[in-house]
């Protein structure tokens, strides 16, 4: 997330946070696609990661594409960590370890979405390439350890790194070594969310199978194929994993609103320093539980909407649905990612296929798929059929939908055709991750050195 919201609308009831997650509904014709990926810096000459300070660094790289975008700095505490376009058609972020991250604009289709793609990295290579500086599209760090691995100067990501052991296992290593892709969608309805938001959160287990790509762990196989989707599963089980009350045929927006009031926070702002609130949840929060610990301790919908940002299911409801099961990748996954997902939920046809899929598909059954995919990919299981099998239906009913869109660009191709790399995958019944270890027991000769060069975008 580039910047936190910053809204001082006074909050006096639930009512008007569950009004909030409702005011996303809009009409079809005005559904967009927001997608954001995340990739690792590296220095060219010796693959090692790159620091925040310094003449060849992260924060040079943000003024350079500041210089060369026109875009707005984001500042904390006098330092730069992101970038904003004037309108808020866009951003740049940081994560925790200098994940660079771009939060695309809402666009109408997967070419304009490609497009963007292409424009930002070469934009950023202008800038990368004179300071030696390359960028990795893997979904978990392959070689640095958690010491040699940078921190970035973003005062929640203090709160978050302080907060993290208490909680999980693995929450460390989910800030400063993953990266991943991801897509916002929307929804006309309340009914329309539900549809989108219990077919998501079933195939979210598919989604991480056929974007697995993270085999490597401080420079050797780890024994999974998305050591990225693995870490989720004790980072913080308070705001992490599939939602049983999802699957319910009468979940709405309050649902999600009432368990989202009794997580933990993480922070607040006031006057641009972030205050530590981990020690409340937001219900506690609106019963006056900060109102003498921190200046203006009383909640707005800014504070909301900050909390919404800090809650990480398997999929996240927003003013907006996020996609969250995917490992961050190399370019034709930047695109690939979205026009899965638009498939199977922009089109009515392909959702409605979608959902008759996934229909007896329980929540156990989903946690339990969601469980065994970072190890097992294609071969896990749900209701006696492998991941391999479901996922050529899947595939399929998403080739329909977005044919049925028939978004056209310059030579009348639809967006059908950037599900290549992933009908490639099934085709081969591997995933990215599994020809990662082929190489790495073969022509890499046991190193994964080369990943920098064969990934790098």
């Amino acid at each position: 997330m580039a910047r936190d919201t910053t809204d001082q609308t006074p909050v006096s009831s639930v009512d008007e946070l569950i009004s909030h997650l409702a005011e996303g509904c809009k009409p079809k014709e005005e559904f967009r696609i927001g997608t954001e990926h995340e990739k690792f810096a590296f220095f060219l000459d010796d693959n090692s990661p790159v620091p925040y300070e310094g003449e060849r660094s992260i924060s040079a790289l943000l003024k350079g594409m500041r210089d060369v975008l026109g875009w707005e700095e984001i500042l904390d505490e006098g330092k730069i960590i992101g970038l904003v376009e004037p309108t808020g058609m866009g951003a740049i972020s940081l994560e925790p370890g200098g994940q660079f991250e771009l939060s695309g604009a809402p666009l109408e289709n997967i070419h304009q979405t490609c497009r963007e793609s292409n424009s930002h990295l070469s934009q950023l290579r202008e800038i990368a390439e004179p300071l030696g500086i390359g960028f990795l599209g893997l979904g978990g760090s392959p070689l640095w350890t958690r010491e040699q691995t940078p921190r970035m100067p973003k005062s929640r990501y203090d709160i978050m790194t302080n907060y993290m052991p208490k909680v999980g296992s693995q929450g460390i290593d989910m800030m400063y070594r993953t990266c991943t892709i991801q897509v916002n969608l929307d929804f006309s309805s309340e009914a329309d969310m539900r549809r989108k938001m219990q077919v998501s959160m079933c195939l979210q287990p598919l989604a991480t199978a056929l974007f697995a790509l993270s085999p490597f762990t401080d420079g050797k196989p780890n024994g999974l194929l998305s050591w990225r989707a693995d870490i989720w599963r004790d980072t913080d089980n308070d705001r992490t994993g599939v939602l049983p009350f999802v699957f319910s045929d009468e979940f709405g927006f309050a649902d999600y609103a009432n368990w989202a009031l009794d997580v933990p926070m993480y922070f607040i702002v006031r006057d641009g320093h972030y205050y530590d609130c981990t020690h409340v949840t937001f219900r506690q929060f609106m019963n006056g539980a900060l109102a003498k610990d921190v200046p203006d301790g009383i909640p707005n919908m800014g504070d909301w909407a900050n909390h919404l940002s800090t809650l990480f299911p398997e999929v996240r409801l927003k003013r907006f649905i996020e996609m969250r099961g995917a490992d961050g990748g190399p370019w034709r996954k930047i695109c690939a990612l979205p026009a899965f997902w638009v498939g199977l939920l922009y089109d009515d046809g392909a959702l409605e296929a979608a959902m008759e899929l996934t229909r007896s598909w329980r929540f156990e059954d989903v946690r339990a798929l969601r469980d065994s995919v970072p190890k097992l990919g294609f071969d896990a299981e749900i209701g006696g059929r492998n991941l391999h099998k479901i996922s050529r239906e899947v595939l399929a009913i998403s080739r329909a939908g977005l044919q049925s869109r028939n978004q056209l660009n310059e030579e009348d191709n639809d967006e059908a055709h950037f599900l290549a790399p992933l009908e490639e995958s099934v085709a081969r019944g591997k995933t990215g991750a599994g020809e990662l270890l082929d190489l790495y027991h073969g022509a890499w000769g046991g190193t994964v050195d080369p990943v920098f060069k064969d990934y790098a975008y």
